[in-house]
């Protein structure tokens, strides 16, 4: 077995997972469950964005873009749950 079809075997099974998160982010009773779904999400597509890196042997490319995303999701998930405390919990 290769390097790189290990790395597509680990992207496939988190892209797996990632469709846990989706039905969260679809059916979750709150909006903090929803926001914790689409952080989940992200983590799981910053992970499958290195594996692809890693595969194509262009780690040094990925990671910046993984990086920037890593971040957009995280400030945006601050950014949501912080208006949503501070204007009452929505259902």
């Amino acid at each position: 077995m290769t390097a790189s079809t290990l790395f597509q075997a680990a992207a496939l099974a988190l892209l797996v997972l990632i469709l846990v998160y989706l039905h969260r982010i679809a059916a979750g009773p709150t909006v903090f469950d929803r926001i914790l779904g689409v952080n989940g999400f992200a983590t799981k597509t910053t992970v499958v964005l290195l594996l692809v890196g890693a595969a194509y042997d262009r780690v040094d490319f990925f990671v910046d873009i993984a990086l920037g995303y890593a971040l957009l999701s995280f400030v945006g998930s601050l950014a949501a749950a912080r208006y949503f405390e501070r204007s009452g919990q929505p259902r």
